[in-house]
């Protein structure tokens, strides 16, 4: 197996068990507050430091600050790698700290603007614990934006299971204080933020002292023209937008699911979360594990290794992405049902939330590709070609989600929020185009041999795999009819056919697995 294999291998393990308990986490959620407004609420206070997240942590800041660690690495000046990481913590420890008092200083006006049509709801988002609970969520952002730093050093240095681990604290996390503090808050849902809040903390006390044990724990100092950090802050600035588009597309989409019923921010977080699982375990563990290698090849001069991994990095995330993507599509309801059906989480809101689920499942394999397609830019210092992207991509969304979810608005549709997800979805499959045409433009990507082939043989096998699925879901019928031990068993047996299914087509196609080693 080549190392980006057994590197992508590991850190997809560690990410699969962070999806499992990230749907423990969502399971507990669904039974105890349901889709109500104050986990809608919680949703939009979530979401903003979450999109925080992706710009100081790891998506902007990661984009610009692995690059440059791995280029000082490659001289092999030990000094100048700590003095970097010294500079860079500082820096970034100031301005998260800002971010976060000027946030939550802020919620009261943060929370009305994207609950601007919020009054309009029959049974409106309450804008008041809104603002309460970004107060609480908002210092999540300093411990996660350092924790990204200690994560982007242990990659950099190949080490990727414990990085990819840390979601799993997240998780156990806010399980831990939603089963704690829900039972002795005045609103039970408020402990969804003190859980996120808990678990920057527990990820950041995690990951720190790892820096220890490689010997380059930083030691803070704020110096914003140290060249280091200057030339982070040059190359990150670009990718504000470009690392996080999808992410704010979403926020983009909280501000018109505004406009629908008030359960219609969870059926989209909910979606969200499943279509999050093989993106993160796909998708992002293969664009995180190829920016270091990538960004070596470059540094080395190696422009023939650079595009063969990158190759090789588009054919996985495609080999992972369409048979996920169509397995969602095909299994959202009875997925919906298995996980969330239970107490308060209404057969409704299974509906209405598996409808957003097939929505958003058309813009999988493009959200995949494009966490390759960034780093590919990345690993090259380039953030200005991203970020003209990224642009063009959030207005191609805003125009989408107005021409979709308008209309359906003004005559009342119940499921006018699928019109969000689907825009959504269709534009991370523009920006995809973007980025990869840009490559191809610019000859830094040059396609490997027998993609004909490779794309008969993945199309071959997600059909025998759609048949099969198809067929077993057919004959076992309604899930929300079932009680709870028959639909694991029943979900478990029908991914697990459809995935035999799909491997045995591709062996029969004849893909082997000496085809998926980087050459």
């Amino acid at each position: 197996m080549s190392r980006l294999l057994r590197s992508t291998a590991i850190f997809s393990g560690m990410t699969l068990l962070s999806r499992v308990a990230g749907f423990v986490r969502d399971w507990l959620q669904a039974v105890m507050f349901g889709a109500g407004p104050a986990v809608s609420a919680f949703v939009v206070a979530y979401r903003i430091p979450n999109y925080l997240r992706r710009i100081f942590a790891e998506g902007s800041f990661a984009s610009a600050f692995v690059p440059v660690l791995s280029e000082l690495r490659e001289r092999g000046d030990q000094a100048a790698l700590q003095d970097f990481l010294d500079h860079v913590a500082g820096a970034l420890l100031a301005v998260v700290i800002v971010v976060t008092g000027l946030g939550m200083l802020a919620a009261p006006w943060i929370a009305h603007l994207f609950l601007a049509f919020a009054s309009a709801q029959e049974n409106p988002i309450p804008i008041g614990l809104t603002a309460e609970m970004l107060q609480v969520t908002f210092p999540y952002l300093v411990f996660i934006s350092m924790t990204a730093l200690a994560g982007g050093v242990l990659n950099s240095f190949r080490q990727f299971g414990l990085p990819a681990f840390t979601p799993v604290l997240h998780n156990l996390a806010v399980i831990a204080a939603m089963l704690g503090l829900a039972g002795y808050l005045d609103v039970p849902e408020m402990a969804l933020a003190w859980g996120v809040c808990l678990a920057g903390v527990a990820q950041f006390l995690l990951l720190w002292p790892a820096l220890g044990r490689l010997g380059l724990r930083p030691r803070l100092r704020f110096s914003l023209r140290h060249s280091g950090v200057r030339r982070v802050a040059t190359l990150m600035l670009p990718t504000l937008f470009s690392s996080s588009v999808s992410q704010f597309n979403l926020l983009v989409g909280t501000m018109f699911a505004s406009l629908l019923v008030a359960e219609a921010q969870s059926w989209l977080y909910y979606a969200d979360r499943l279509v999050e699982f093989p993106l993160g375990l796909f998708g992002v563990a293969i664009g995180t594990v190829i920016l270091p290698h990538l960004s070596g090849k470059h540094a080395g001069a190696d422009a023939d290794g650079y595009s063969a991994s990158l190759d090789w990095g588009l054919r996985m995330v495609l080999l992972a992405g369409m048979p996920a993507a169509l397995g969602l599509a095909l299994l959202a309801g009875p997925i919906c049902a298995t996980l969330f059906n239970y107490g308060r989480f209404t057969v409704a809101d299974t509906q209405m939330s598996a409808l957003a689920v097939m929505a958003m499942s058309v813009g999988v394999p493009a959200f995949m590709l494009t966490k390759v397609l960034l780093a590919a830019f990345y690993a090259r210092q380039d953030t200005k070609t991203p970020m003209r992207a990224a642009v063009r991509t959030v207005v191609v969304n805003i125009v989408l989600m107005a021409a979709m979810v308008t209309p359906l608005w003004h005559v009342g549709v119940p499921g006018a929020h699928a019109g969000i997800a689907l825009a959504t979805a269709l534009a991370g499959v523009f920006n995809a185009v973007l980025l990869w045409r840009a490559l191809r433009r610019a000859g830094i990507y040059q396609a490997g041999r027998g993609w004909g082939r490779f794309l008969l043989r993945l199309l071959f096998a997600c059909l025998v795999m759609c048949g099969v699925v198809l067929a077993l879901r057919g004959w076992i019928g309604d899930w929300t009819l079932l009680d709870w031990q028959f639909r694991l068993i029943y979900l478990f047996a029908v991914v697990a056919a459809g995935a035999v299914a799909f491997a045995a087509a591709l062996l029969l196609a004849g893909l082997r697995p000496r085809h998926l080693k980087e050459h």
